[in-house]
Protein backbone atom coordinates (compact mmCIF):
# COMPACT_ATOMS: atom_id res chain seq x y z
CA UNK A 1 0.00 0.00 0.00
CA UNK A 2 0.88 3.42 -0.78
CA UNK A 3 0.79 5.49 1.92
CA UNK A 4 -0.37 9.05 1.29
CA UNK A 5 1.71 10.74 3.97
CA UNK A 6 4.39 11.24 5.58
CA UNK A 7 6.63 8.74 2.75
CA UNK A 8 9.25 8.22 5.49
CA UNK A 9 7.41 5.39 6.68
CA UNK A 10 8.88 1.59 6.93
CA UNK A 11 8.35 -1.55 4.55
CA UNK A 12 6.49 -3.09 7.28
CA UNK A 13 3.84 -0.37 8.22
CA UNK A 14 1.74 -1.55 11.39
CA UNK A 15 -1.47 -0.30 13.62
CA UNK A 16 -4.40 1.10 11.99
CA UNK A 17 -2.54 3.25 9.30
CA UNK A 18 -2.37 -0.03 6.99
CA UNK A 19 -5.70 -1.84 7.34
CA UNK A 20 -8.05 1.30 7.65
CA UNK A 21 -6.58 3.64 5.13
CA UNK A 22 -8.09 0.17 3.11
CA UNK A 23 -10.70 -0.36 3.97
CA UNK A 24 -12.33 3.43 4.77
CA UNK A 25 -11.34 5.13 1.78
CA UNK A 26 -10.48 8.93 3.21
CA UNK A 27 -10.13 7.92 6.70
CA UNK A 28 -7.72 9.56 8.52
CA UNK A 29 -6.81 8.41 12.20
CA UNK A 30 -3.37 8.17 13.66
CA UNK A 31 -1.41 8.72 9.61
CA UNK A 32 -3.15 12.17 9.43
CA UNK A 33 -1.51 14.78 7.65
CA UNK A 34 -1.52 18.31 9.36
CA UNK A 35 -2.41 18.97 12.67
CA UNK A 36 -5.95 18.09 13.88
CA UNK A 37 -8.28 20.73 14.78
CA UNK A 38 -10.39 20.85 17.99
CA UNK A 39 -13.79 19.62 17.88
CA UNK A 40 -16.57 21.50 18.97
CA UNK A 41 -19.55 18.73 18.41
CA UNK A 42 -21.19 17.69 21.61
CA UNK A 43 -19.90 14.86 22.96
CA UNK A 44 -22.61 11.79 22.30
CA UNK A 45 -24.30 10.47 25.32
CA UNK A 46 -24.01 7.01 24.36
CA UNK A 47 -22.06 5.18 21.51
CA UNK A 48 -23.83 4.88 18.34
CA UNK A 49 -24.18 1.13 16.55
CA UNK A 50 -24.92 1.55 12.30
CA UNK A 51 -25.64 -0.11 9.75
CA UNK A 52 -26.64 -3.85 8.92
CA UNK A 53 -25.86 -4.13 12.80
CA UNK A 54 -28.31 -7.96 13.28
CA UNK A 55 -25.44 -9.57 10.89
CA UNK A 56 -22.95 -8.84 13.84
CA UNK A 57 -25.70 -10.63 16.56
CA UNK A 58 -23.91 -13.87 16.14
CA UNK A 59 -20.67 -12.66 17.20
CA UNK A 60 -18.77 -13.18 20.53
CA UNK A 61 -15.32 -11.62 21.69
CA UNK A 62 -13.74 -13.91 24.50
CA UNK A 63 -10.96 -11.99 26.11
CA UNK A 64 -7.37 -14.17 26.22
CA UNK A 65 -5.63 -11.81 28.65
CA UNK A 66 -2.99 -8.52 28.01
CA UNK A 67 -1.06 -8.43 24.84
CA UNK A 68 -3.18 -11.27 23.16
CA UNK A 69 -6.02 -11.07 20.35
CA UNK A 70 -9.68 -11.77 21.79
CA UNK A 71 -11.10 -14.93 19.97
CA UNK A 72 -13.63 -14.13 18.01
CA UNK A 73 -16.32 -16.39 16.92
CA UNK A 74 -19.17 -15.84 14.57
CA UNK A 75 -21.17 -16.99 11.61
CA UNK A 76 -19.33 -17.74 8.26
CA UNK A 77 -19.59 -16.38 5.60
CA UNK A 78 -20.15 -12.50 7.33
CA UNK A 79 -21.52 -10.09 4.24
CA UNK A 80 -22.36 -6.86 4.73
CA UNK A 81 -23.45 -4.43 1.84
CA UNK A 82 -22.45 -1.18 4.05
CA UNK A 83 -20.06 0.13 7.01
CA UNK A 84 -21.30 -1.65 10.27
CA UNK A 85 -20.92 -1.10 13.66
CA UNK A 86 -21.69 -2.65 17.36
CA UNK A 87 -20.62 -2.40 20.43
CA UNK A 88 -20.35 -5.90 21.59
CA UNK A 89 -19.43 -5.27 25.26
CA UNK A 90 -19.05 -1.26 26.79
CA UNK A 91 -16.21 -1.09 29.16
CA UNK A 92 -16.19 0.13 32.79
CA UNK A 93 -13.52 2.50 32.21
CA UNK A 94 -13.97 6.55 31.37
CA UNK A 95 -16.44 7.68 29.17
CA UNK A 96 -15.06 9.33 25.64
CA UNK A 97 -15.59 12.53 24.64
CA UNK A 98 -15.49 13.84 21.83
CA UNK A 99 -12.10 16.23 20.73
CA UNK A 100 -10.25 13.26 23.04
CA UNK A 101 -7.88 10.85 22.21
CA UNK A 102 -8.83 7.31 22.29
CA UNK A 103 -6.18 4.83 22.91
CA UNK A 104 -7.41 1.40 20.88
CA UNK A 105 -6.10 -2.09 19.80
CA UNK A 106 -7.38 -4.34 17.25
CA UNK A 107 -8.09 -7.59 15.48
CA UNK A 108 -9.28 -7.40 11.71
CA UNK A 109 -10.26 -10.72 10.43
CA UNK A 110 -11.25 -11.60 6.50
CA UNK A 111 -15.23 -12.60 6.84
CA UNK A 112 -15.21 -14.80 4.68
CA UNK A 113 -13.29 -17.79 6.78
CA UNK A 114 -12.13 -15.47 9.97
CA UNK A 115 -8.92 -15.49 9.11
CA UNK A 116 -6.70 -12.94 10.51
CA UNK A 117 -5.57 -10.09 8.45
CA UNK A 118 -3.92 -7.83 11.26
CA UNK A 119 -3.51 -7.94 14.76
CA UNK A 120 -1.97 -5.09 16.51
CA UNK A 121 -2.69 -6.34 20.50
CA UNK A 122 0.89 -7.81 20.61
CA UNK A 123 2.46 -4.33 19.80
CA UNK A 124 0.39 -2.28 22.11
CA UNK A 125 -2.28 0.58 21.75
CA UNK A 126 -2.16 3.45 19.45
CA UNK A 127 -3.84 6.97 19.69
CA UNK A 128 -7.15 7.87 17.59
CA UNK A 129 -8.18 11.11 17.86
CA UNK A 130 -11.89 11.99 17.93
CA UNK A 131 -11.61 15.19 16.26
CA UNK A 132 -13.99 16.37 12.98
CA UNK A 133 -11.30 14.92 10.37
CA UNK A 134 -12.39 11.27 11.97
CA UNK A 135 -16.13 12.36 11.78
CA UNK A 136 -15.76 13.70 7.97
CA UNK A 137 -13.73 10.55 7.29
CA UNK A 138 -16.42 7.79 9.30
CA UNK A 139 -19.27 9.08 11.12
CA UNK A 140 -19.95 5.32 12.05
CA UNK A 141 -16.78 4.96 13.66
CA UNK A 142 -16.48 8.37 15.49
CA UNK A 143 -20.13 8.07 16.37
CA UNK A 144 -19.31 4.57 17.82
CA UNK A 145 -16.31 5.52 19.96
CA UNK A 146 -17.28 9.21 20.93
CA UNK A 147 -19.59 7.89 24.24
CA UNK A 148 -18.16 4.32 24.97
CA UNK A 149 -16.26 3.65 27.95
CA UNK A 150 -12.75 2.35 27.99
CA UNK A 151 -12.44 -1.49 28.00
CA UNK A 152 -15.01 -1.66 25.27
CA UNK A 153 -14.82 -3.43 22.24
CA UNK A 154 -16.46 -2.55 18.84
CA UNK A 155 -17.11 -4.85 15.77
CA UNK A 156 -16.72 -2.85 12.98
CA UNK A 157 -17.66 -4.66 9.52
CA UNK A 158 -16.71 -3.34 5.94
CA UNK A 159 -18.09 -4.40 2.61
CA UNK A 160 -15.82 -6.52 0.50
CA UNK A 161 -15.17 -5.03 -3.41
CA UNK A 162 -15.59 -6.96 -6.75
CA UNK A 163 -13.30 -7.91 -8.71
CA UNK A 164 -11.43 -5.78 -11.41
CA UNK A 165 -8.83 -5.39 -14.05
CA UNK A 166 -6.24 -4.47 -11.53
CA UNK A 167 -7.15 -5.94 -8.17
CA UNK A 168 -9.42 -9.59 -7.03
CA UNK A 169 -12.85 -9.28 -5.37
CA UNK A 170 -12.28 -9.50 -1.66
CA UNK A 171 -14.71 -10.44 1.01
CA UNK A 172 -16.30 -8.40 3.86
CA UNK A 173 -13.65 -7.74 6.88
CA UNK A 174 -14.16 -7.71 10.52
CA UNK A 175 -12.54 -5.52 12.84
CA UNK A 176 -12.80 -5.81 16.23
CA UNK A 177 -11.88 -2.74 18.42
CA UNK A 178 -10.89 -2.19 22.47
CA UNK A 179 -10.76 1.02 23.68
CA UNK A 180 -7.75 0.75 26.32
CA UNK A 181 -7.62 3.96 27.42
CA UNK A 182 -8.57 7.80 26.43
CA UNK A 183 -6.76 11.50 27.23
CA UNK A 184 -7.68 14.80 26.40
CA UNK A 185 -5.99 16.03 23.27
CA UNK A 186 -3.03 18.72 23.18
CA UNK A 187 -2.94 21.37 20.44
CA UNK A 188 0.41 21.03 18.58
CA UNK A 189 3.05 24.11 18.95
CA UNK A 190 2.98 26.39 15.95
CA UNK A 191 7.21 26.33 15.90
CA UNK A 192 10.32 24.98 17.59
CA UNK A 193 10.54 26.34 20.68
CA UNK A 194 13.93 26.26 23.28
CA UNK A 195 16.99 27.01 23.85
CA UNK A 196 19.65 27.01 20.51
CA UNK A 197 21.83 24.32 20.81
CA UNK A 198 25.39 25.05 18.75
CA UNK A 199 25.96 21.72 17.12
CA UNK A 200 29.76 20.02 16.94
CA UNK A 201 31.37 20.74 13.39
CA UNK A 202 31.88 17.72 10.59
CA UNK A 203 27.87 17.93 10.84
CA UNK A 204 25.31 18.31 7.90
CA UNK A 205 24.89 22.74 8.48
CA UNK A 206 20.97 24.19 8.82
CA UNK A 207 20.26 27.68 8.34
CA UNK A 208 16.67 29.26 8.44
CA UNK A 209 15.62 30.48 5.40
CA UNK A 210 12.92 33.72 5.37
CA UNK A 211 10.07 31.74 5.60
CA UNK A 212 11.52 29.81 8.51
CA UNK A 213 11.78 26.75 6.93
CA UNK A 214 15.07 24.32 7.27
CA UNK A 215 17.74 24.35 4.67
CA UNK A 216 20.54 22.10 4.80
CA UNK A 217 23.92 22.04 3.53
CA UNK A 218 25.74 18.30 3.34
CA UNK A 219 28.94 20.11 2.48
CA UNK A 220 31.96 18.25 4.15
CA UNK A 221 29.41 15.47 6.26
CA UNK A 222 31.08 12.01 6.37
CA UNK A 223 28.86 9.20 6.28
CA UNK A 224 27.88 8.37 10.03
CA UNK A 225 28.74 5.16 11.47
CA UNK A 226 26.12 5.22 13.72
CA UNK A 227 22.81 6.89 14.19
CA UNK A 228 23.39 10.91 14.83
CA UNK A 229 20.68 12.89 17.05
CA UNK A 230 21.58 16.25 17.65
CA UNK A 231 19.51 18.90 18.92
CA UNK A 232 19.43 22.37 17.33
CA UNK A 233 16.93 23.67 19.18
CA UNK A 234 16.46 21.64 23.08
CA UNK A 235 12.89 22.12 23.93
CA UNK A 236 11.17 22.47 27.25
CA UNK A 237 7.96 20.49 26.69
CA UNK A 238 7.41 16.21 27.87
CA UNK A 239 10.23 13.92 26.91
CA UNK A 240 9.03 11.62 23.58
CA UNK A 241 8.11 7.87 24.30
CA UNK A 242 8.38 5.54 21.45
CA UNK A 243 4.72 4.80 21.89
CA UNK A 244 3.80 8.42 21.11
CA UNK A 245 2.31 9.49 18.26
CA UNK A 246 4.39 13.03 16.82
CA UNK A 247 2.92 15.97 15.52
CA UNK A 248 6.22 17.98 13.47
CA UNK A 249 7.92 19.63 10.79
CA UNK A 250 10.24 18.16 8.56
CA UNK A 251 13.08 18.24 5.72
CA UNK A 252 14.75 15.13 4.50
CA UNK A 253 17.31 15.16 1.79
CA UNK A 254 20.14 12.43 0.94
CA UNK A 255 23.47 12.81 2.34
CA UNK A 256 25.39 11.87 -0.45
CA UNK A 257 24.32 15.04 -2.87
CA UNK A 258 22.16 16.76 -0.60
CA UNK A 259 19.11 16.61 -2.39
CA UNK A 260 15.89 17.28 -1.11
CA UNK A 261 12.98 14.69 -1.13
CA UNK A 262 10.73 14.71 1.14
CA UNK A 263 9.13 18.09 3.25
CA UNK A 264 5.82 18.42 5.06
CA UNK A 265 6.53 22.43 4.14
CA UNK A 266 6.46 21.75 0.76
CA UNK A 267 2.99 20.15 1.60
CA UNK A 268 1.66 23.28 3.67
CA UNK A 269 1.21 20.87 6.81
CA UNK A 270 2.68 19.36 9.61
CA UNK A 271 2.28 15.37 9.63
CA UNK A 272 1.08 13.47 12.36
CA UNK A 273 2.70 9.64 13.02
CA UNK A 274 3.34 7.13 15.27
CA UNK A 275 6.52 6.98 16.72
CA UNK A 276 7.14 3.60 16.49
CA UNK A 277 5.47 2.95 12.59
CA UNK A 278 8.76 4.89 11.06
CA UNK A 279 12.01 3.85 10.27
CA UNK A 280 14.29 2.96 12.93
CA UNK A 281 16.32 5.83 12.40
CA UNK A 282 13.24 8.16 13.36
CA UNK A 283 12.27 5.79 16.34
CA UNK A 284 15.49 5.83 17.75
CA UNK A 285 16.66 9.54 16.93
CA UNK A 286 13.45 10.62 18.29
CA UNK A 287 12.83 8.55 21.65
CA UNK A 288 13.58 10.70 24.26
CA UNK A 289 13.94 14.00 22.91
CA UNK A 290 11.56 17.15 24.12
CA UNK A 291 8.32 18.70 22.32
CA UNK A 292 9.72 21.73 20.98
CA UNK A 293 12.77 20.97 20.14
CA UNK A 294 13.95 20.71 16.31
CA UNK A 295 16.70 18.02 15.60
CA UNK A 296 18.87 17.18 12.78
CA UNK A 297 19.26 13.42 12.65
CA UNK A 298 21.96 11.70 9.98
CA UNK A 299 20.65 8.13 9.67
CA UNK A 300 23.12 5.38 8.22
CA UNK A 301 21.43 3.26 5.52
CA UNK A 302 21.09 0.26 8.12
CA UNK A 303 18.66 2.64 9.87
CA UNK A 304 16.80 4.05 6.82
CA UNK A 305 14.78 2.48 3.93
CA UNK A 306 16.29 -0.71 3.76
CA UNK A 307 17.06 -2.78 0.36
CA UNK A 308 13.78 -2.17 -1.16
CA UNK A 309 13.59 1.71 -0.87
CA UNK A 310 14.01 2.28 -4.37
CA UNK A 311 11.40 -0.22 -5.74
CA UNK A 312 8.87 2.08 -3.69
CA UNK A 313 10.32 5.08 -4.51
CA UNK A 314 12.36 5.97 -1.40
CA UNK A 315 15.29 6.86 -1.58
CA UNK A 316 18.76 4.43 -0.88
CA UNK A 317 21.49 5.40 1.42
CA UNK A 318 22.47 7.75 4.20
CA UNK A 319 19.69 10.25 4.85
CA UNK A 320 19.55 13.65 6.58
CA UNK A 321 16.72 14.78 7.97
CA UNK A 322 15.60 17.99 10.32
CA UNK A 323 12.58 17.32 12.52
CA UNK A 324 10.72 19.53 14.42
CA UNK A 325 8.87 18.12 17.18
CA UNK A 326 5.73 19.98 17.57
CA UNK A 327 3.37 17.64 19.52
CA UNK A 328 3.44 14.79 21.52
CA UNK A 329 0.33 12.38 22.57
Amino acid sequence: MALPCPPFAPTKVQFVRRLLAILIPGLLLITACGGSPATTATPEPTSQSAGEVAKLDSLKVSDNGDKKAPGLEFNKPLDVTQPTIKMVSDGTGDKVKAGQVAQITYIAVDGKDGKTLEDTFPTGSQPVELNDQLKTGSAVLYNALVGAKVGADIAFAVPGTAASAEAAATSSQLVVFKITGVKDAVKPLAKPEGDTVTPPAGLPTVKVDDKGIPQISVDGAKAPQALVSQDLIKGKGAAVKETDTLTVNYVGVTLADGKKFDSSYDKGQTASFALNGVIKGWTQGLAGKTVGSRVLLVIPKSLAYGDAAAAQGQPTGDLVFVVDILGAQ
